[in-house]
C-alpha cells in the first residue's frame, strides 16, 4: 500500500477520531472525516486529492444510505464502533464487507484493552477482521486520560464535589493520552507494512484512581479524592443514565481493574512512533492549566 492514500475516519469529531484526522493531514495523507452531522464539504482548509487534507462526509451507522458516499475513494478505514452498542457486529460486519468491495484494503479498529479477540462487543469485530482484510490492526488502548476532562462523568464529579467515584478499589490502570492513541492509529493506517495484529496501548505508568486524584489535586490546587464504591453501587449509579445491561458491563470493567486486569504498561507507543507516551502528570498540567488560562478573570 502506498504511504499516500485516503483514510475514512469514523467519529471524526470525537476524542480519537479528531486527532487521527489532524495527524493524517499533518503528515500529508488524505482523509475523509466522517460524522453524523457532517456534510460533504472541505474542512480545516483541506484541498482536493490524496495528501491535501480532510474532507467532511456524513456517516451514520444507523443509516446505510450514507455508507457508499463515505467509502468512495477511500483505501483504508479507521473504525469507531456505534456509540453505546453492546453488539456492534450486527451493523459493522456488513459495512466491512461493503468496504472491502468498495476498495478498502486496510482497516484499523479502535477496541479496548479490556476486550480480547472473540470477546463481547468489539471483540467480535476483532476476531473477524483478519478474514476480511489482508491489512489490519486492532488498537486496544487502556483507559483514556481524557476521561477526567471535558464533560465526562469523572470531570463533572470532580467539578461538583472534588470526588472520583469508581469500583476499582486500589487497582491500577496504565492511563493513555488520546494523542498517543491517535499517533499509533496513524502509524497503523499509513505504514508500508500493516501491523496485522492487535496493539495493546498504555501510558508509561500504571496508576490507581487514588494516585490520579492526588495528581489532579496538586495540579488543580484543590481537594480531589477517590471514593470507592462496590460493584453494585457503581452498577446502580450508572443505570440511572444508561441502559442497565451497559451499566453492568461498565461496572464489571471497574471490578476487573480492582482485580488487577489493567495493572500493566507496554512499549507500543514508543516502539511504533519513536517517542515515549505522555505521563498523566504532563497531561493534567497541559489540560488544567490551559483551562485555568481560559477562565475569565
Amino acid at each position: 500500500m502506498s504511504a499516500l492514500g485516503t483514510t475514512l475516519v469514523m467519529g471524526a469529531t470525537g476524542t480519537t477520531g479528531s486527532r487521527v484526522v489532524a495527524q493524517l493531514v499533518a503528515g500529508g495523507h488524505g482523509a475523509k472525516a466522517a460524522s453524523r452531522r457532517a456534510t460533504a464539504t472541505p474542512v480545516a482548509g483541506a484541498g482536493a486529492g490524496a495528501g491535501a487534507g480532510a474532507r467532511a462526509v456524513r456517516f451514520d451507522w444507523d443509516d446505510p444510505t450514507t455508507f457508499d458516499e463515505a467509502l468512495r475513494g477511500a483505501d483504508r478505514v479507521y473504525l469507531i464502533p456505534p456509540l453505546g452498542s453492546l453488539e456492534p457486529a450486527a451493523v459493522m460486519l456488513p459495512f466491512l464487507e461493503r468496504a472491502r468491495t468498495a476498495g478498502v484494503r486496510r482497516a484499523v479498529l479502535l477496541s479496548s484493552s479490556a476486550i480480547a479477540a472473540g470477546g463481547p462487543s468489539t471483540g467480535q469485530i476483532h476476531q473477524a477482521l483478519p478474514d476480511l482484510f489482508d491489512e489490519w490492526a486492532v488498537l486496544r488502548p487502556s483507559w483514556f486520560m481524557q476521561n477526567f476532562t471535558g464533560d465526562s462523568p469523572h470531570a463533572r464529579s470532580i467539578r461538583a464535589d472534588g470526588k472520583i467515584l469508581t469500583a476499582t478499589g486500589e487497582g491500577r490502570v496504565g492511563f493513555i493520552d488520546a494523542d498517543d492513541i491517535a499517533a499509533v492509529a496513524v502509524h497503523a493506517l499509513t505504514s508500508t507494512r500493516a501491523p496485522n495484529s492487535d496493539l495493546l496501548i498504555t501510558g508509561p505508568q500504571a496508576l490507581s484512581y487514588g494516585d490520579v486524584a492526588d495528581v489532579l489535586a496538586q495540579v488543580m490546587g484543590r481537594v480531589v479524592s477517590h471514593r470507592q464504591l462496590t460493584y453494585e453501587q457503581m452498577r446502580d449509579r450508572l443505570a440511572t443514565v444508561m441502559p442497565a445491561e451497559y451499566a453492568a458491563l461498565l461496572a464489571g470493567m471497574d471490578r476487573s481493574i480492582a482485580e488487577g486486569a489493567e495493572d500493566r504498561t507496554t512499549d507500543t507507543v514508543e516502539r511504533l512512533t519513536g517517542r515515549a507516551p505522555g505521563s498523566f502528570r504532563a497531561f493534567a498540567e497541559r489540560e488544567f492549566r490551559a483551562s485555568a488560562a481560559r477562565e475569565p478573570a
